[in-house]
Parts: structure tokens; sequence; C-alpha cells
């Protein structure tokens, strides 16, 4: 399951952000180290495709891809060397697959900053300095472990387990980044979007642009009260992700902000959905792009990918245009495939093992 930690100063927004995504009660207050150990939320991606498959197959249930979000305590200058939480925290952050980044670019008075003032530049470069400290410290603790293999090597150790190949090493730099830039809702309305100093700063990393208050009160509401505030408000941009009426999982992640989050992780880490469908289910599986059809099966089972033999692969639109599998069958528009096929964003396949 692809894993996203939420990192940022103290009382940027994560804890709001965590909760408007996986609508889990924390502990939200105006004090830094709220969050001491990290809240986990798995959260479901809802997706139009599967909606209109299950409808299609006339699915018994339909299941989603899922991300794990992780809400990690505020890191503050000096975490890296053990200050606030630091070292506990920085321990949270080598577990993720990526990281999303809280930056505060909104006013409000009543929230202290935990550097009494806004300055959204420089509460990325702090904590970018933590992390290459942390990995600073890592590096060193790698060479001293290598100095004393090397001494181990020449005094005729090299059959000694202790000695054996150093892992490679996890750098907290290296983590895939993803900015998010949290606005108020006068903001939104305006339009604001990073300037050239911000962008310079996160060096073409993906980033959103969101309120996580307006998300979190969002998604308290019914889905016809938050679509009539969204149409009265003036806030720019479609607030719709186009799902059809079905039943969708809880909770809601059809607000742009939410939803753009999301598909900002897959793209940030090489990410693509497939789909399987049938009366017993409809379904949405994760690979990585560029996988060959026999590892990406292995999404679905661990033995499929050595026991694949062929697949039958279409469009998930081109087969609900057709029909019904038959029609697309008999219109050529099934395809089989063999090992060297490189699975696609919206495949719906079947797996012949």
């Amino acid at each position: 399951m692809l894993s996203i930690g939420i990192v940022g100063l103290p009382n940027v927004g994560k804890s709001t952000l965590f909760k408007a995504l996986t609508n889990k009660q924390v502990d939200i207050q105006n004090y830094p180290f709220t969050t001491i150990d990290p809240n986990v939320g798995v959260v479901a991606v809802p997706d139009e495709r599967v909606d209109a498959l299950s409808e299609f197959s006339k699915s018994k249930k339909k299941l989603y891809t899922t991300i794990e979000f992780i809400d990690i305590a505020g890191l503050i200058k000096g975490a890296s060397q053990g200050e606030g939480l630091g070292n506990k925290f920085l321990a949270n952050i080598r577990e993720v697959d990526a990281i999303a980044h809280v930056v505060r670019v909104f006013e409000d008075k009543n929230i202290t900053h935990v550097h009494s003032t806004i300055d959204p530049v420089n509460d990325i470069e702090v904590i970018k300095t933590e992390l290459e400290l942390a990995d600073l410290q890592t590096k060193e603790k790698r060479n001293e472990k290598s100095g004393q293999k090397g001494r181990d090597l020449a005094s005729g150790g090299k059959d000694n387990p202790a000695v054996a190949g150093l892992p490679a090493l996890e750098l907290l730099a290296n983590k895939k980044v993803i900015y998010v830039f949290n606005a108020s809702e006068s903001q939104l309305t305006a339009g604001w979007q990073p300037d050239q100093r911000l962008l310079d700063t996160i060096k073409g990393s993906d980033y959103v642009v969101l309120s996580t208050k307006l998300e979190l009160e969002l998604t308290e509401l019914s889905p016809e009260d938050r679509e009539e505030y969204i149409r009265e408000s003036g806030l720019p941009g479609s607030r719709s992700s186009g799902i059809p009426n079905a039943a969708k999982p809880q909770p809601e992640l059809s607000l742009p902000g939410l939803d753009a989050l999301i598909k900002k992780g897959y793209h940030t880490l090489g990410l693509l959905t497939f789909l399987t469908t049938g009366e017993d289910e409809s379904r949405a599986w994760t690979a990585h792009q560029g996988d060959l059809i026999p590892k990406a099966s292995r999404a679905i089972h661990t033995d499929f990918e050595k026991l694949f033999i062929k697949a039958e692969v279409i469009n998930w639109k081109t087969l609900i245009d057709a029909g019904s599998h038959a029609h697309a069958r008999e219109k050529g528009l099934l395809h089989i495939v063999g090992r060297d096929y490189i699975i696609q964003e919206g495949d719906v396949v079947e797996i012949r093992i």
C-alpha cells in the first residue's frame, strides 16, 4: 500500500488535513506536538471507472485503491539534533514512500506560528535543512561502520557476518515530496498560487493549493449542502470528481484539493491504476508505470507473475462503450497480450494462468 507521511512545522494544518482525508478524530489544538504518535489512516480513493464498471457488470461489490496517510508530528529547527521530538519524527518519515509537506501561507492571529511570522520559503528551508542534517548523521554513521568493516577485513575477518555488505542508505532528502500550500478560503477565491521565489525553492516538485480548514468543513456537510456551498462561494475550478451517484466509500474524496493530493501522490511515485470487473466484484489495482503485465498482476495475487500465460486487455471506456464483453470481442476491441505487454492506465484485464 502506498504510504504518504504528512509533515511540516507545528500549527501549519497537518492534522486538519489528515482529519479531512480520513475523517478520523485527531487532537487539533493550538500548540506544538499535539500528534505525538503518528496517526495512521487508510483512505479509499473513489474512482469513476470502478463505479461505471460495477454498474456495467452488475458487480456484487466494488473495491477502490487505497492510500495510507500518516500524520507525523511537527518538526522544528534542531530536530536533527533531537530538539522537540525530532528523532522520533525523523524515524517516522523514513518509513513512508513519499512526503506531503504542508506549508502554511494563510494569516491567522489566533493560530501561533512557531517562527512568529508567515514565511513559506523559510519554513520549507527549515524542514529541508533538518532532513539534510539527519542524512549527514546517517552518512557519518555509515562511514564509521565502513571503517570498522575495512579494519575487520584487513585482519582476515572476511567470513564474519558482522562485516557483510552494508545495505543501501535510506536518505530522507531523497524522498519524493508533494508540497501542500495551506491557504485561507479568501486566498483560494482570489486564485492564490506560489510566486516565483516559492517555485524556485521547491525546484519542480509537485504541489497542490488547498485550504485544510475548508476541506475539513466541506467533508462534514452532506453532498447536497457541499455542492450548494461550492456553487455560491465563488471558489475557482470544478469541485466535482465526476463520479456517478453510485454508492461511494467514506470518507468522500470528491473535493478538488484532496483529490488533487491523491493524484499527485500517484504521479510523484510513478503509479497507475488498472482494473478487473465481473459479477463478483469490480476493482482497481495499483502498478508502477512501465510494469510488464506479469509483474503488475502480482497486485492481484503474488503467484500470478510466475504462473502468467496471457491476458485479455481492453480500455475501461472502450469496454463500456461496446456494451458488453461479447460485443467488444466481436468488434476486435479485446486484445490478447503476452508477457511483454506494458500495463496501461485504465486497462481492464483478465489474467490467464
